[in-house]
């Protein structure tokens, strides 16, 4: 199956390993910010993602696909009540679930600074140039832990699906940068295995974008691999936590 044929290739030795890690739920942390309000489960690893981006209180901050809402809740928390945050998803239903986590598990003087809204990512840029201190892209990619555990999905999973997803996620890259101002910094991240949704989108972005340079990140996980560009937290050598890619840029 190719999916098995591309990543035995990809991870050499470490692929039996890693595969039998990705089997089943990763593992999350509670996040509870109050009594009586829902909590949420994150992955680990997606926390440190959202962390990432160094929020500060009266940060005015995009979650440009944002939906079902977790990393929105972190950035809220470290926002606590002041400034802005906007959390974008342009897919109907899963906008529905993200409102829903944000009326039901931040405190109400949280919430008033959060917006949802249902724009299409790639445009963003267009319309809301330079507005943002602090962008979390975190872009749809292949999910290849989900497709393992979903038969359905890893049937028609294929290298040239990967492929246009990558050209997507550039996409989606370039519209972030766009609505950044300068000085700002952007957390590009997936949850994806190969490095053509992860390092290699982000070296053609700097390529394209001069103007843009990759800030490392610092008190990474136990066990997180560094990339070229970036951190992949991966289940095997992780706690279970991941898979998780981050990048964090910086706008000159």
């Amino acid at each position: 199956m190719e999916f098995f044929d591309y990543f035995t290739n990809l991870f050499g030795e470490r692929w039996p390993t890693l595969l039998e890690s990705l089997k089943g739920e990763g593992r999350a942390t509670e996040l509870r910010f109050g009594e009586g309000l829902e909590p949420y489960y994150l992955d680990e690893a997606s926390v440190f993602a959202a962390r990432a981006l160094g929020v500060r209180p009266g940060d005015s901050v995009l979650d440009m696909c944002a939906a079902p809402g977790g990393k929105t809740l972190v950035i809220a928390s470290m926002l606590a009540g002041e400034g802005f945050l906007q959390s974008n998803d342009r897919s109907p239903d899963r906008r529905l679930r993200l409102s829903h986590v944000i009326e039901n598990s931040l405190p109400a003087d949280w919430r008033k600074v959060v917006t949802v809204s249902g724009y299409d990512g790639v445009k963003f840029g267009l319309h809301r140039k330079e507005s943002f201190d602090r962008i979390l892209l975190d872009a749809p990619c292949s999910s290849d832990r989900h497709v393992l555990n979903a038969p359905e999905h890893l049937k028609v999973w294929s290298v040239k699906r990967v492929k246009r997803l990558a050209v997507e996620q550039g996409g989606l890259l370039a519209s972030a940068i766009d609505a950044l101002k300068p000085g700002g910094t952007l957390v590009y991240g997936t949850c994806a295995l190969s490095p053509m949704e992860n390092d290699d989108v982000v070296k053609r972005i700097l390529k394209k974008r001069p103007a843009m340079r990759v800030e490392p990140l610092e008190n990474l996980p136990e066990g997180a691999d560094r990339t070229e560009c970036g951190v992949h937290i991966l289940p095997d050598r992780c706690n279970g936590c991941g898979p998780i890619y981050c990048a964090r840029l910086v706008k000159g």
